[in-house]
């Protein structure tokens, strides 16, 4: 058998030449390529547990500030329900001693007197809650009052019975569910509130969207026959009606 060394010592060469070449321009380049690919799943990976894990915070902290606006809500109106009943107090102490001084002079124009100053006890109580409310109001961050305020009108919505939401649900273009807000919504709040109501609806809600400062804080929905009442003006108006009672 004959070898012919040149020949063979030229293919090794050859085969040398191609495994470095294999090696510069494709096993590195593709091995590059791999370890890129596994780099990128593996951030885009981290970069979803990372938003999962940002979401799920944003949950808890918004649950633990609904509660807060809650309890803080339930605190400020006992304060204003406590002041007003201490100023209604002691008006309605000063009344009776100046009736006192005026009884024997003449007791129909006494009588009279009474109910004038009683009515105007209950005006000035009324008018104290109210801006007692407003001011401790201005201590609650407007994007807080917003969320506590929709987590309520939803559980209020959520609540009714069947043939009340069906009445909600069947608002037409020409009848819209008419919405009114204690500020002007922005564009994200007002989303918030649509989506909520076509939670509770089960439907696409036709809705109107307006704003009347004179609610204080919270929301009024209305439709043909139906008033939800959710805002610190409707609070307010229960502590009145128990003041006159």
């Amino acid at each position: 058998m004959h070898i012919d060394w040149s020949t063979l010592a030229l293919q090794t060469v050859n085969v040398l030449i191609l495994i470095w070449l294999l090696g510069r321009f494709f096993f590195r380049p593709v091995a590059d390529l791999v370890a890129r690919r596994k780099e990128e799943a593996a951030r885009t990976l981290a970069d979803a547990e990372a938003a999962r894990k940002q979401a799920e915070d944003m949950r808890t902290e918004a649950d633990r500030l609904r509660a807060a606006v809650n309890a803080e809500r339930d605190r400020l109106l006992g304060e204003a329900r406590k002041a007003a009943e201490t100023e209604k107090t002691a008006l309605l102490a000063q009344l009776s001693v100046e009736a006192e001084k005026q009884r024997e002079t003449e007791k129909a124009e006494i009588a009279r007197q009474r109910a004038a100053m009683a009515h105007d006890v209950l005006a000035h109580a009324s008018e104290l809650s109210v801006e007692i409310a407003r001011r401790l109001l201005e201590r609650i961050p407007a994007s807080t009052l917003f969320s506590a305020f929709l987590a309520d009108l939803g559980s209020t919505l959520r609540n009714l019975q069947p043939d009340a939401r069906e009445g909600l649900a069947v608002a037409g273009a020409e009848q819209p569910i008419e919405v009114i807000a204690a500020a002007p919504l922005d564009d994200e709040q007002a989303a918030s509130l649509l989506e909520l109501l076509r939670a509770a609806l089960g439907v696409e809600p036709v809705v109107k969207i307006a704003c009347d400062k004179a609610l204080i804080a919270g929301f009024e929905v209305r439709s043909r026959n139906l008033i939800l009442r959710n805002n610190w003006q409707a609070d307010l108006a229960r502590i009145r009606r128990e003041l006159d009672r």
